[in-house]
């Protein structure tokens, strides 16, 4: 992988199975159990015993470490483990490992794997609280003593200049929420299921930090997801159509932080996720009217807007308008505004539902879908399809 040429990776490895727990406030489970869970429910998606499992990969945040959860699974021997660091930055990148490493033969079949109470147990949005020392909390350490602590204001730095730049209404963050909403409401699995939203609704939510309102930042979630990924030759004997890999990057941006990363020459984009649309772009040999369908990493509304921008789907400033004309579909599931927040992966799962053409809002025809992580931090984005062309 080189930011400067297209890799090789592309078309050798498949997702052949999703799974997942149910999406809650309150699962009365240990991260274990659900990450237990989601993984037996993706290999039974997948046609696949825990027996065939060789690889696992998750997220550092992660409190279920690959050989336990092995052990727990009924899983045998392992060649392969592997974990990504940035939080929801590593979603698509577990993806990518796992395609690595059966690309290079040293593992046959990979789990990549979520599992947390982020709800009943640790809560991210109730900011810093303790921290042990380490390079990148020293970043940390400009921002915290000016009240800065939580995901929501760190991201509201951004989002003020952007509106600014622009010269737009926070209303216009708005149109991505709806979107989201809308297609939650008809999704059963979706937390807020047949509860759709208005563009009034967002403007009468409350303010978290301005200019971010209620309805412009994710959930809280306890769940788990898991995603399956073998070889393409050997995906074509399973049962579930396999969502190729087409194209899998990672990006980090100059200048860069974890989610405070003020001090670039602009805070109106997203230079790590350049970095990935570039790589993706090249990669594939796709552009943006190739997608059939986006599934944009939604933690908070904004940077739904600034990703579409960096991918080329519209120019700088015009992703509300691009959103609200329905230009591309978009978070089919319902995102983590309107589905779950996991970090991103159910995100993964439902790109892959709309290439086998199950999703509950499927898309027709849909044949080629981007799929993006965390945002702010380091991150990875994936483009799958129905073919390695």
């Amino acid at each position: 992988m080189s930011v400067r040429r297209a890799d090789s990776l592309g078309g050798r490895a498949a997702i052949v199975g999703i799974g997942a727990t149910e999406f809650s406030k309150e699962s009365g489970r240990s991260e274990l159990k659900l990450a237990v869970e989601a993984v037996r429910a993706a290999l039974d998606d997948a046609g696949l015993t825990p027996a065939d499992v060789d690889g696992l990969v998750t997220f550092t945040m992660d409190t279920s470490p690959e050989i336990t959860v092995a052990q727990a699974a009924g899983m045998g021997e392992l060649s392969f483990f592997s974990r990504i660091h940035y939080g929801g930055g590593a979603a698509c990148a577990t993806v990518q490992q796992a395609a690595l490493a059966v690309a290079s033969g040293v593992a046959d079949v990979v789990v990549c794997y979520r599992a947390f109470n982020e709800r009943s147990g640790r809560r991210f949005g109730s900011g810093v609280q303790h921290r042990e020392p380490t390079a990148e909390g020293t970043a940390l350490g400009w921002n915290l003593p000016f009240g800065l602590l939580t995901p929501a204001s760190w991201v509201a730095m951004a989002a003020q200049r952007y509106l600014h730049t622009y010269n737009l209404p926070p209303e216009a963050f708005g149109h991505v929420a709806v979107t989201d909403r809308r297609h939650a409401a008809r999704n059963p699995a979706a937390y807020f299921y047949e509860k759709p939203i208005t563009l009034a609704d967002h403007a009468a939510s409350r303010w978290i930090v301005e200019p971010l309102r209620l309805l412009d930042c994710c959930q809280e979630t306890d769940g788990g997801q898991a995603i399956v990924v073998t070889s393409a030759e050997r995906a074509r004997d399973l049962p579930r159509p396999p969502a190729v890999i087409i194209a899998a990057a990672q990006g980090a941006g100059r200048a860069q932080e974890q989610m405070t990363s003020f001090y670039r020459d602009g805070l109106t984009g997203l230079p790590e996720m350049d970095v990935v649309a570039r790589q993706l772009w090249r990669t594939s040999g796709l552009a943006p009217a190739d997608i059939d369908v986006g599934i944009l990493y939604d933690h908070f509304t904004p940077f739904v807007l600034m990703q579409l921008e960096e991918f080329g789907f519209c120019g700088a400033g015009e992703a509300a308008d691009f959103v609200a004309d329905d230009a591309l579909p978009l978070n089919t599931h319902g995102g983590q505004l309107g589905e779950a927040y996991l970090h991103g992966m159910n995100g993964i799962a439902e790109a892959v539902r709309q290439i086998r053409g199950t999703s509950v809002n499927q898309i027709p025809g849909a044949a080629r879908t981007l799929v993006t992580a965390g945002t702010g931090v380091p991150t990875s984005g994936l483009i799958l399809g129905t073919d390695g062309g």
